[in-house]
């Protein structure tokens, strides 16, 4: 396994674990109906066509994260002894079956083996092992359809769960062209409080990160949010800052909004009480009418679903909110793994910066914000080195070693005593001679 898919699996397991891990105290009889809870369902594990979990395997994983002080990496998969192996099916070859299933259910077994070959006539595989993999996954009869237990709920205290969600909003005038905005907003399940929420001008994960990073420093840390199943939220950067701040990432079923009630209710809101009294043009004025909208009206309204306004019902139990850490600009930070080369040099998104002498041959991390590339920390074994130093090859060129192997720059900034050209000198001083 690569360092990347380790941590995928660290990800998946701190999401299994957490609410053993993190959050309020649970009695022994609370502990064991969610464990047998958690061992019952069928889980998609990353890199595994295993769906089920053992008791004792959550139970070690506990003891792992508690034991590390919740050191994320510490819920990483050792390498395998027979690591280079093969398996009988490979993940892609797993998604292709369950997709191809999926759009035509009537299929049998022998008829998904070859259709299979007919995209990739290099795939082997046999009926065995296809079947057992299909009725795993419960997709054996699919015409068969079971009626979803769908009952409300609450988290019982402030910032136990957020609700995150995106909403296509109005168009803005940007640079004299308009511009769809969205909505991008974080609620509080608890108390209906709206952590953060603004509109931008896209919906990418910059964009998600900014909000979310902004809700964490003005409410504090979720114990959980829950998202939908879109390009942003399903990204990795997003995965591993959740679990870094003990944060646990839940997504929603995909084509099933009815657990997001919330944040859709709100949205209607936004749609039928604030849209329509806007009368700006830009994205600024829509910003500070929304913010303004929100302080002053809706956060201190009275909702109708808790009997209080949200400001008032979040800030009653403040006592139980875990404050953002000091340096929360750091954890959203995207993670890089890259291989110092022997002449120091580390090649990060086209940018040459120098290393450590001691780091030189070691795999490192190195630590950076898109906006600021040239701020680079890098680590190894958890443990800083400092920043990177962009390569400077005018002062490189500069630089000789000691017999001790330590660098030395020598700069010749006498021109008198330059050297070049003797060839010409020794002809000028045999003509003065003569």
């Amino acid at each position: 396994m690569t360092e990347d898919e380790k941590m995928q699996v660290a990800v998946f397991r701190f999401g299994i674990i957490s609410d053993f891990v993190i959050g309020t105290q649970m009695s022994r009889a609370e502990k064991r109906r969610l464990m047998r809870d958690k061992c019952a369902r069928k889980w998609q594990i990353p890199f595994s066509e295993k769906t089920r979990l053992s008791m004792g395997t959550i139970g070690r994983w506990c003891r792992l994260y508690k034991d590390s002080n919740g050191d994320l990496k510490s819920l990483q998969p050792k390498d395998r002894s027979d690591q280079g192996q093969s398996r009988a099916m490979d993940e892609e070859t797993c998604l292709s079956l369950i997709e191809l299933k999926l759009e035509t259910p009537a299929l049998t077994v022998p008829q998904l083996i070859e259709q299979m070959n007919r995209v990739s006539p290099d795939i082997v595989l046999n009926n065995s092992t296809v079947y057992r993999f299909l009725h795993q996954q419960d997709l054996i009869h699919l015409q068969v359809k079971k009626p979803v237990d769908r009952r409300k709920f609450e988290a019982q205290l402030p910032n136990d769960l957020w609700q995150s969600d995106v909403m296509h909003g109005p168009k803005v005038d940007v640079n004299g062209k308009m511009r769809k905005s969205y909505l991008i907003a974080i609620l509080d399940d608890h108390s209906r409080l709206i952590a953060y929420g603004q509109f931008y001008l896209s919906e990418a994960l910059v964009s998600y990160l900014d909000a979310f990073e902004n809700a964490l420093a003005k409410r504090g840390l979720p114990r959980k949010l829950y998202v939908d199943n879109g390009a942003a939220f399903r990204s990795r950067h997003l995965e591993y800052i959740s679990a870094s701040l003990a944060i646990a990432l839940i997504h929603s079923k995909p084509y099933q909004p009815q657990g997001r009630g919330k944040i859709e209710r709100f949205f209607r809101t936004v749609r039928g009480q604030f849209l329509p009294g806007f009368k700006g043009q830009t994205l600024y004025e829509l910003n500070e009418a929304f913010d303004s909208w929100l302080s002053d009206i809706y956060n201190q309204r009275k909702h109708s679903s808790t009997g209080q306004s949200p400001f008032k019902r979040f800030a009653a139990n403040l006592q139980c909110l875990r404050p953002a850490p000091d340096n929360l600009y750091d954890y959203f930070r995207k993670v890089a793994r890259r291989k110092v080369n022997k002449d120091r040099s580390i090649t990060l998104n086209g940018r040459l910066f120098e290393g450590p002498v001691a780091l030189i041959g070691k795999r490192v991390e190195l630590l950076y914000h898109e906006s600021q590339p040239e701020q680079t920390e890098v680590k190894y074994q958890n443990k800083s080195f400092g920043m990177l130093v962009p390569v400077n090859l005018n002062v490189n060129c500069r630089i000789k070693r000691d017999k001790n192997n330590n660098p030395q720059i020598h700069s010749n900034t006498d021109l008198n005593e330059y050297g070049g050209g003797k060839l010409w000198s020794s002809k000028r001083r045999d003509d003065d001679e003569q």
